[in-house]
Formats: structure tokens, sequence, C-alpha cells
């Protein structure tokens, strides 16, 4: 056992607390305890073993803080202490200590206080799921300096290839479950049902591959970053249940990737923007609880959309089509006019002008007339021989 790499006992019905002695397993490397319902603290020995590289004990019912013997694990990859009862604030050491960390997910827990200014720099880190806390202050204006959430794809994924680890990331307004294969594409920052205030810093939308951005059920205020368009890999946002204010940014046409939107329950005023994706998101609850909003797929109208000023002739496409259907059938009656008056005056006219043409045709009928009746005179004959 003291050799042991990998402790994998997922997924059963396992109790009671974890056990202390790490120090004893000097290379162990992944520890995947997911899914049952160990409690207690959570040991602070795990850092001894400094060749961990894969900590997931999500779903539990694990308490107390982080341990920071953690911060010896400098190989540390992935951590995963969601579902859980742990407390305190994230440690600064996460940081500047766990700098090959590419997914933190801490969400559904009891943690508080600010969210560390450190987790900016960490150059892998990809997945970053704080939601459902007690966090307070401001979003980090330095997340833009999160390197593999700037470019798209990030080649240097750091992930073991031994161990198919997966992880529960909530997208689309569903919670999925990412193995590792596909984990390498997750881009992700979820800061959700947290108490953070102030405005969404417009240096996040410099981290142009994120596929995931919901900072939904906050106490954020301000507007929407003009910038938002620069997001172009972006397939899910929640900004819902906050109090963000003014015209959502024009540029959010842009976003040609976003399967899911949800802006409701805000302060947000005027039209709302169309073109591309956001065409094809015609859920009116998108937008809902903002009461000043207006146009599609909204029912309430924008000023000036009806006004007595305008053309008199509809503006929607039935009202073109018909407009097209009236004008058919004008050159149809046109043709049918024209066609009369070249074909009867061809003839006839001809006819009254050309006195030797006159005279021709009405011989040729006369000429057809006689050899008419004589076929018919032959005929009869020939049946009242027959009988």
């Amino acid at each position: 056992m003291q050799n042991l790499s990998m402790l994998s006992l997922r997924r059963n019905q396992l109790s009671g607390d974890f056990p202390q002695a790490w120090s004893l397993w000097h290379n162990i490397r992944v520890v995947d305890v997911a899914d049952n319902n160990l409690s207690g603290n959570i040991p602070s020995s795990m850092g001894v073993p400094s060749s961990l590289i894969i900590l997931k004990m999500n779903n539990n019912n694990f308490g107390g803080k982080i341990p920071s013997g953690l911060k010896n694990s400098t190989s540390l990859c992935s951590i995963d202490l969601g579902g859980n009862k742990c407390t305190g604030s994230v440690p600064r050491w996460i940081g500047s200590n766990l700098s090959m960390l590419t997914t933190l997910r801490l969400r559904s827990n009891l943690l508080s206080g600010h969210i560390p200014h450190q987790l900016c720099y960490l150059p892998y880190l990809h997945i970053l799921d704080l939601g459902d806390n007690n966090f307070s202050g401001t979003i980090p204006k330095c997340l833009k300096n999160l390197t593999a959430l700037t470019v798209f794809p990030y080649n240097n994924y750091t992930m073991p290839t031994y161990y198919d680890v997966q992880t529960s990331v909530v997208s689309k307004g569903s919670e999925l479950v990412y193995y590792r294969t596909a984990l390498e594409w997750v881009y992700s920052i979820d800061l959700s049902s947290n108490n953070l205030e102030g405005e969404i810093p417009e240096e996040i939308t410099s981290l142009m591959s994120l596929g995931t951005l919901n900072l939904s059920r906050n106490q954020l205020r301000g507007r929407i970053p003009p910038k938002i368009g620069n997001l172009r890999w972006l397939e899910t946002l929640d900004l819902s249940h906050n109090h963000l204010c003014g015209q959502i940014p024009q540029s959010f046409s842009s976003l040609t990737f976003l399967s899911h939107v949800n802006l409701s329950y805000n302060n947000l005023t005027g039209r709302i923007p169309l073109g591309n994706q956001l065409q094809t998101l015609n859920d009116s609850s998108i937008y809902g609880g903002n009461p000043s909003l207006c146009g599609l797929p909204l029912l309430t109208k924008c000023p000036g959309d009806d006004t007595p000023n305008r053309l008199p002739f509809p503006s929607s496409g039935a009202g073109e089509n018909k407009d097209e259907g009236d004008e058919g059938m004008l050159w149809f009656y046109v043709s049918i006019v024209l066609g009369f008056i070249v074909g009867f005056w061809g003839v006839c006219g001809t006819l009254l002008i050309k006195k030797s043409w006159r005279y021709a045709y009405f011989r040729f009928f006369d000429n057809i007339k006689d050899k008419v009746a004589l076929a018919i005179a032959l005929k009869v004959s020939r049946l009242q021989n027959k009988f």
C-alpha cells in the first residue's frame, strides 16, 4: 500500500471521517472519493505527498477550512471540493503555489470573503467555479491574466492521461458532466449565487476563449460591458438576477455561438439587439423582469414602431408579399389586354386595310366550306348504299 499511486472510491456509500495518515503514501497521484457520505474535516496531512495531481472530494459532507497542507502539492492540476460544507475563505496560496492548476471547483460550499487576486495568475486555469457560496466584494479585474482563457484552443493542456477524470460544469442551463477527453475544450467561469457587487469589469471581455460565463444571482450593478461581443466563442451567458442597467450593447449580436442566454430580472432598458444567433433565441423569458426592455421576442413594442407618420404600406414580410402579389396581378391584366389588341388587330386590321388579302381570305374559307360539304355528302351516300 505504500506504493499506492491512485485511490478511486467514487460513487459508493462510504461514510465517516477521512483517514489522516497521508504521510505514508508518498507516491499517490490521484485521490477520488467523490459522491459518498464522508464527513469531518479534510486532513491537513493531504499535502504531504507532493506527488498529488488530482484531488476530487466533491459531493460529500466535509466541513472546516481548506487545509493549508495542500500548498505543498505543487503538482496539483485539478481540485474539486464542490458540494460540501467547507468554510472560511479561498486560500491565497492556491494562486501562488499551485501554478499547474487547470480546474478549481469549490461551488456549493459555505466559503466567504473576497475572491483572492492570486487566482488571476494561474496560467493553465480554464475552469473556475466558485458558484453558490457567500463571496463578497467585486469581481477581480485581473481575471484578464488567466492565460488559458485568452487564446483558443490552448495547446498546453496538462491533465494526466492515466486517469479519466470527470468534472461537472453548469452550462447551457443545466449541470453537465465532462470527461477528460472533453475537459480540455471546456472554458468556464462561474461566480453565480454569491454576494458580489460593483460592475462587471470591462477586462473580462479580453477572455476570448470563454465558453461559459455565469455571474447570475449577485448584486452586480452598472452596464453590460460594451465589448461583450469580443467573447466570440461564448455559448452560455447568464447575468440574470442582478441590478444591471442601461441598454444591451449592440455588440451582443456578434456572439454567433451563443446558445443559452439569460438576462432576466435586471433593470435593462431600450431595444433588444437583433441579428445573427440572437434571431434563434426567441424565448421571451430570456429578457423577463426588465420592464423597460422592448422589441422582439418581447410583446412590448419600442417607441416609433407604430407611428402615423410611417408609409401607408406595411413594412412586415407579409405586407411586402401582398404588395408584390397586387403588382403581379396588374401586369397579368395588362398582358391580356395587350395580347387581345395585338392578336385581334393583327388579323382583322390587316383584312380591313388590304382588299386583296380580304378576298383571298374569304375565297379560302369558301373552298374549305365546299370541300367539307362534298366530303359529308359522299359519306352520307356511301352509308345509304351500304344499308
